[in-house]
């Protein structure tokens, strides 16, 4: 077995990661192993004898580094560095140094022992880090759209981007140290929304929200904020990243295309109100009324003389006129889906068209034998509108049904919701018409049909129309 000595000399002499050698008490190389060889570059013959300043960059060996590191090992027992060194072939490495001096038992300096490892790839690691962290701060710090900063454990603020600084007009100094509830308004900070926020960031790693908050000057801006709860390796909470967005101009524009749509489809809804007063003017049972008038003129100028007949028959072609004129109007208030596919069809497309799905389900059963006339089906249309619009607007319901089935030479037409119901049957409105009874019962029974609108309150409203399947009077020829 070799003594010990003899085994820790061959154990330093082999070691590669670590330059192990001595020096002199000058400085001079006294020792050289593999290790140093590996790192430095020297071998043995090369280095032995020369001053350890051979590997400092010439401005340290300018400043007197070299010598000054052997001083204060000297006088502290060690020294540890960190810094660029010289290879052999002239190239620079980062090194870790340790220099030991070395004193006997007498306590008389023998020499120094000088450690070195070779940790260039870890500075050249840690300088990408470091150059990285840099561009991202500057990027971070830089960024004006997005105001993004840090938080404390407790909330307060601990850095400030130039972002921050134009969306709430706070400068780092002012702002900085301060609790982060100073942007919130006052009815936020006492219903203890910032501590909330908080604690949900915490516990579910980030939190989002969308509300108003408050700027320098006390003006409100609609933010959207971000808060990211940060944890270190070992879990422990170390503060809060924090990123606001103002977002006011795309609220005020999404309200005002709101306020636009709800404009839009109440001049919709107006116009609809008239083309229906209009239609209902000029509804085809009125056409019939005057057609009748019309005949009792022929009838009367018939049994009269002729220079009385004369003015009867010119009053007669007047109405004739206006008939034909009506008629026009009438036919160019028609939905025209139903002269060109029939009711069915004509309600299926009122139905997708008017009522929204996403609030009110629908369905239309076709149990229909024979297609109404075409000035029948124009009425159960209107009717159908009627109820349907009444559903959409008073019933909260979530679902509607229409029926229309062909019963005794006729068509049954049946609207059933499932909203909040009515009272009993009703046969008039008090205080008006508010719900269309009125005109709905008066279009049925024109029209040769009844009306009736029956409910139970909270389990919905059925509105039930029989029209007969008549013909339109022709008109008389002239005599």
């Amino acid at each position: 077995m070799r003594p010990p000595d003899t085994a820790l000399r061959l154990l330093v002499q082999n070691v590669l990661d670590y330059g192990i050698f001595m020096l002199d008490t000058r400085g001079y190389v006294v020792t050289w192993n593999a290790g140093a060889e590996r790192i430095k570059g020297y071998r043995a013959d090369e280095i032995v004898g020369r001053h350890f300043s051979t590997f400092y960059p010439a401005e340290d060996v300018a400043a007197g580094k070299p010598d000054w590191e052997l001083e204060v090992a000297v006088a502290e027992g060690r020294l540890e560095d960190e810094g660029w060194r010289i290879r052999k072939d002239g190239s620079r490495f980062w090194a870790n140094v340790v220099i030991t001096a070395l004193f006997d038992e007498t306590g008389e300096l023998r020499g120094f022992g000088k450690v070195t490892r070779d940790l260039t790839e870890r500075r050249m690691a840690e300088e990408r880090l470091r150059e990285s962290e840099e561009r991202f701060r500057l990027l971070v710090q830089n960024v004006l759209d997005y105001g993004i900063f840090m938080l404390d454990t407790r909330g307060y603020v601990a850095s400030w981007n130039a972002g921050a600084e134009r969306i709430k007009g706070y400068r780092a100094d002012e702002i900085v140290g301060r609790h982060f509830s100073t942007f919130y308004p006052a009815e936020d900070v006492a219903a203890g929304k910032p501590d909330w926020e908080l604690e949900v960031a915490v516990a579910e790693g980030r939190l989002e929200d969308e509300g108003w908050r408050i700027r320098k000057d006390g003006s409100r801006f609609w933010a959207n904020v971000v808060i990211t709860a940060l944890f270190d390796e070992t879990g422990e909470l170390r503060g809060f990243g924090k990123v606001t967005r103002d977002l006011t101009e795309r609220r005020m524009a999404e309200q005002a295309l709101s306020e636009g749509r709800r404009l839009l489809s109440h001049l919709v809804e107006v116009q609809e109100m008239e083309r229906r007063r209009i239609a209902w003017d000029v509804h085809d049972d009125s056409i019939q009324s005057m057609v009748a008038v019309g005949m009792r003129l022929q009838l009367l100028a018939s049994q009269l003389p002729e220079e009385h007949a004369t003015a009867l028959r010119q009053l007669d072609e007047s109405i004739r006129d206006t008939i034909g004129r009506l008629r026009n109007l009438v036919f160019r208030l028609r939905p025209p889906v139903i002269d060109e596919h029939g009711l069915i069809a004509a309600l299926s497309s009122y139905m997708a068209e008017a009522l929204p799905a996403s609030r009110l389900s629908h369905s239309l059963r076709d149990e229909l034998h024979e297609e109404p006339r075409p000035e029948t089906a124009v009425t159960i249309f209107r009717i159908c509108q009627e109820a349907l619009v009444n559903v959409l607007k008073h019933a909260r319901a979530s679902a509607v049904e229409v029926s229309v089935r062909t019963v005794d030479n006729g068509t049954l037409v049946r609207v059933v919701d499932n909203g909040v119901g009515v009272d009993g049957p009703v046969t008039r409105q008090p205080g008006g018409d508010h719900f269309g009874v009125l005109e709905m019962r008066e279009r049925a029974e024109i029209a040769g049909g009844w009306w009736a609108m029956t409910g139970e309150p909270g389990r919905g409203t059925t509105v039930e129309f029989w029209l007969p399947n008549l013909p339109i009077l022709p008109l008389p020829e002239r005599p």
